[in-house]
């Protein structure tokens, strides 16, 4: 399968989990984990992607806060909408409807919320987003985000979240970023809770 048609069968694939509301992911509010990592940030000029965020109310979140340089990037556009009609002064320039692991751009800082354990868990895709996030990011740019701590079910292509371990998550992470902290979530919500890591990874100078 080429890489344009596996992004447009993914397009398709979360297009008809929004269009049949089939998104027992989606919690309504910002994860508390970000939402308590946000609310310390001090510089609201850094520029901040949230790839795969769906309904991303964390960006909504964002920008209700101040932080002006948010960008949005998933691969359907019906979550795109969806927050533009929530938020319709957020700029629409900043609404990118594409495919992460093609995507360009410098980021200060890139929010991981759970977007690891949303696509395929091939070693492929698993390489290339520490490889894809270490590109985005600017020099001494941070990943923060949670990732599942679920078991990963070998050969099980099709049951989302895709889980793993810390310390599989972090054979993928450590060519790329040093690690801040990387510890089991002390403030997932209840249903998440014991299920959750919360990790700060800041972008090593590979030159």
């Amino acid at each position: 399968m080429s890489a344009l048609q596996n992004i447009k069968t993914q397009e398709a694939y979360w297009s008809t989990r929004y269009q049949e509301e089939r998104t027992g992911w989606d919690i309504g509010y910002p994860a508390t984990p970000l939402k308590e990592y946000i609310d310390q940030l001090q510089d609201k000029t850094i520029t901040i992607l949230i790839p795969g965020a769906g309904n991303a109310y964390e960006a909504e979140y964002l920008f209700q806060q101040g932080f002006s340089n948010v960008y949005v990037l998933d691969v359907s556009e019906i979550p795109l909408q969806a927050l533009q009609q929530r938020v319709p002064d957020f700029p629409k320039e900043q609404l990118i409807h594409g495919d992460f692991f093609t995507h360009q751009g410098a980021y200060d800082l890139i929010l991981e919320q759970t977007f690891f354990c949303s696509f395929p868990p091939t070693r492929d895709n698993r390489v290339g987003y520490g490889e894809q996030i270490g590109r985005l990011l600017a020099p001494k740019g941070k990943l923060v985000g949670v990732w599942f701590d679920l078991p990963l079910v070998k050969g099980e292509f099709e049951k989302r979240p895709f889980g793993g371990s810390k310390e599989e998550y972090l054979r993928y992470l450590a060519p790329y970023f040093e690690t801040s902290t990387f510890e089991s979530c002390y403030n997932s919500i209840p249903a998440r809770a014991g299920n959750e890591l919360f990790g700060i990874f800041i972008k090593k100078n590979l030159v």
